[in-house]
C-alpha cells in the first residue's frame, strides 16, 4: 500500500507555539485547500521573538536523521516550500531535501525571509544571502518582499522605487531559476500592492486597501496559500488575490478584538471561506 495517494507539501520551516507564525499558520492553511501539510522542523520556539523573552530549540542537528525516515517510506511531494531559515547549514539542507524529493510533478515555492524595510535581519550573513540565492535558484515561484528582492538582486534599496524598476528586478530573479515570482507588501499610500511576474509575460500589480498595522505571520499565510494553490493547479494571478483577500478578511476580524500586533491574525474566525 502507498503512502503516496493524497496531495502532500512538504513545508519547511520553524514551530512558534504562540505568535502565529511559520508551520503553526501554514498547516491548519494548508490542509483548509486540501492538501496534506508535512511539517519539517527548523527550530522550536515557545513564541516568536518579537516577544521579549522566548524559549529557543535549533533542530538542525535533527533535521536530516528526521527527512532520512522519509526517503525509507518513500514518501513523494508534489509541493515543497521553505521559510526562514536560520543558517547556511539549514539552507543546504533544503536544497539537499529539494534534490532528493522534487520531480518533474513537484513544485518548489521558496519564501526568502531574510529582511525587511530594507534591512536584513541580524541573522542574516552575507554567506547566507549568498547561499539564498542557490536556494532560489532551485525553486519554481518565490514570494520575496521588496527589501529581499533587492537582497538576492544586489540592488540598493529604495521605499518608493517605481515598478519599472521592480519589474527589472523580477525579471532578473526569474532569469535566476523560478518562472513565477510575487514580490509582496509594497507600500503605496492607502494600498498594500503584490507585483506578479511570470516569465515572458509582462507584470501585474495586485492592490489591497491597508486596513490595519502590520501583523505577525501574514507573510507566512500568504505563502502557504500560494504553495497550496500550485499543488492544485491553481492560476498564479488567481492564487495571488485568494491570498491577499484572505489575509484582508484576516486582519479585519482581527481588528474587531484589539488584538496585540505580534499575536498575529485570527485566521481561525475566516478559515471556513478559503477555498
Amino acid at each position: 500500500m502507498s503512502h503516496n495517494n493524497q496531495r502532500k507539501i512538504a513545508f519547511i520551516n520553524d514551530f512558534t507555539g504562540f505568535g502565529k507564525c511559520s508551520i503553526t499558520v501554514a498547516l491548519p492553511v494548508i490542509s483548509a485547500l486540501k492538501v496534506q501539510c508535512c511539517p519539517v522542523l527548523t527550530s522550536v520556539f515557545s513564541n516568536h521573538t518579537a516577544y521579549p523573552e522566548y524559549f529557543f530549540e535549533d533542530y538542525t542537528d535533527k533535521m536530516q536523521d528526521y527527512i532520512d525516515n522519509w526517503k525509507k517510506l518513500d514518501l513523494k511531494f508534489e509541493g515543497i516550500s521553505s521559510g526562514f531559515l536560520g543558517s547556511v547549514r539549514q539552507i543546504e539542507i533544503v536544497k539537499k531535501f529539494i534534490n532528493d524529493f522534487k520531480d518533474d510533478k513537484t513544485v518548489v515555492v521558496v519564501d526568502p525571509v531574510m529582511g525587511d524595510d530594507g534591512i536584513k535581519y541580524k541573522t542574516y550573513t552575507n554567506e547566507m544571502c549568498e547561499k539564498m540565492k542557490e536556494l532560489v535558484a532551485i525553486s519554481d515561484i518565490i514570494t520575496p518582499n521588496l527589501t529581499e528582492c533587492c537582497i538576492l538582486t544586489d540592488t540598493p534599496y529604495r521605499e518608493d522605487m517605481n515598478y519599472g524598476k521592480i519589474k527589472q528586478m523580477a525579471e532578473k530573479l526569474s532569469n535566476m531559476g523560478p518562472s513565477k515570482v510575487v514580490i509582496t507588501g509594497i507600500v503605496r499610500g492607502q494600498y498594500i500592492n503584490n507585483y506578479v511576474y511570470q516569465k515572458g509575460n509582462d507584470g501585474l500589480i495586485i492592490k489591497t486597501k491597508v486596513i490595519g498595522e502590520t501583523r505577525s505571520g501574514t507573510g507566512d499565510i500568504f505563502s502557504a496559500i500560494i504553495a497550496a494553490d500550485a499543488v492544485n493547479n491553481v492560476d498564479f494571478i488567481s492564487s495571488v488575490k485568494k491570498a491577499s483577500g484572505f489575509i484582508k478578511k484576516c486582519i479585519e476580524v482581527t481588528n474587531k478584538r484589539d488584538i496585540p500586533p505580534e499575536d498575529g491574525v485570527c485566521f481561525e474566525d475566516v478559515l471556513k471561506y478559503l477555498k
